[in-house]
C-alpha cells in the first residue's frame, strides 16, 4: 500500500511541477522518494506522502496519537479521552505496567464500546469499535502484529469530517462516511461487497476490501446480519465503524460549506501543532455549516495523502490537483 501511495504522489507532482517552472526526480526502484527542484534552484523531497514541508519535530509528534492529544490538551482543544497501553515485551522493556491487560481494566472504566487502534498507524489501519473483552482482546491483537503501542479511547459520536490546512488557509474539507452497501432486494452483503470492490477498481480507487475483514463480521453480527442476508431495495447498511477512505469510507466535499468558526479552529490548531500542512479530523455533534457548539479533534496528520480522496471522483480529482499546485508553491518558500 506505502508503494502505491508514494508512486501516485510523485506521479502527480511530475505532472503538475511543469506549470510552476519545476522539476521532479522520482528515485526509479521503489518511486516512493522523490526531489524537486524549482527554477530558483531550491530543492525540496517527499517521502510517501510526506513533504518537506513541515518541521520534522512537529511531524514526529503529530505521528504519535498520544503525545499530538497530550500537547492539544494542554493547548485548551477538546481532546478524546484515552491512554496508550504496550505489548508485553515492551512493556517490559520500557518498565511500565501498562500492558494490554490494564488496558482492558482502563477500557472498562470508560465503558463499552471503546475504540482501540495503533498509536503511531494511519488510514484507519488496525482501528476497531470493541463492545466485549473478547472484541477488545482480538483487536489488540491485530494491533501488535504490527504495532507495540495501543490506544484505547472513549467512544464518541457524530459526524467525521477532515479539514486540511495549509499556510493558516483550509484549503480542502470534506465529510467522511464509514464503509456501506445499499440493497437491492436480490443480492447478499457478500454480494453487494463484491460489486462495491469492483466498482472500486474500475474508478481506479486502490482501497482493498476485505470480506474476510473480523471487523465487519463483528459489525454485522451487532446488526443481526451475516454476509449472507439479503438487504431490502434502497436499505443501507454500514459494515465499519470508522469512516477513513483507505478503508471503504465516502467522501461528500465540504470546503465551500465549513463554518468560519471551524475554519479558524483547524489553521489555528494547525499552527500551534507548529504545522503548515495538516488534516484536521473532527468529530462534531452537529453540522459542520453551523457554528461549533459540541465538538471533538479526533486526530491530527502532518501528511494528509489526498490519493484516495482524488480517485473518489473525478472531480475529487480535479480538486486534489489544485491543492496539490497550492503545496507544490508552498514548498517553493
Amino acid at each position: 500500500m506505502k508503494k502505491k501511495e508514494g508512486l501516485i504522489l510523485g506521479a502527480l507532482l511530475t505532472k503538475l511541477a511543469p506549470r510552476l517552472k519545476a522539476k521532479v526526480l522520482v528515485e526509479p526502484e521503489w518511486g516512493v522518494v522523490g526531489q524537486i527542484t524549482y527554477a530558483n534552484g531550491k530543492r525540496r523531497y517527499f517521502r510517501y506522502n510526506t513533504l518537506d514541508l513541515n518541521p520534522v519535530g512537529a511531524s514526529d509528534v503529530a505521528k504519535d496519537k498520544d503525545y499530538a492529544a497530550f500537547f492539544m490538551r494542554k493547548l485548551g482543544y477538546p481532546v478524546i479521552e484515552g491512554k496508550t497501553f504496550f505489548s508485553r515485551e515492551w512493556a517490559k522493556t520500557i518498565g511500565s505496567k501498562r500492558t494490554i491487560d490494564a488496558g482492558f481494566a482502563y477500557a472498562q472504566t470508560l465503558g463499552f464500546p471503546v475504540i482501540v487502534k495503533p498509536n503511531s498507524g494511519s488510514q484507519g489501519t488496525g482501528v476497531a469499535l470493541v463492545h466485549t473483552k473478547k472484541d477488545f482482546y482480538s483487536a489488540v491483537r491485530r494491533i501488535l502484529r504490527n504495532d507495540k503501542v495501543v490506544l484505547v479511547q472513549r467512544r464518541v459520536a457524530g459526524k467525521d469530517y477532515r479539514i486540511v490546512v495549509l499556510d493558516e488557509k483550509v484549503i480542502s474539507a470534506y465529510e467522511r462516511t464509514p464503509l456501506q452497501i445499499t440493497g437491492d432486494g436480490r443480492a447478499t452483503i457478500s454480494q453487494l461487497l463484491r460489486k462495491k470492490a469492483r466498482e472500486f477498481i474500475a474508478a481506479s480507487r486502490d482501497t482493498q476490501l476485505k470480506p474476510d475483514d473480523s471487523r465487519i463480521a463483528a459489525k454485522l453480527k451487532r446488526q443481526k446480519l451475516t454476509m449472507k442476508s439479503v438487504p431490502a431495495k434502497g436499505e443501507s447498511i454500514y459494515l465499519l465503524d470508522n469512516a477513513n477512505l483507505s478503508t471503504g469510507g465516502d467522501s461528500l466535499d465540504v470546503t465551500d460549506s465549513v463554518h468560519p468558526g471551524f475554519k479558524k479552529l483547524a489553521v489555528a490548531l494547525t499552527k500551534d501543532m507548529g504545522l503548515r500542512l495538516c488534516g484536521v479530523d473532527i468529530m462534531t455533534e452537529g453540522d459542520i455549516t453551523k457554528p461549533p457548539v459540541k465538538w471533538h479533534i479526533l486526530e491530527i496528520n502532518a501528511a494528509p495523502g489526498l490519493d484516495h480522496y482524488a480517485r473518489s471522483g473525478k472531480a475529487q480529482e480535479k480538486i486534489v490537483e489544485d491543492l496539490y499546485l497550492k503545496v507544490l508553491t508552498s514548498l517553493s518558500r
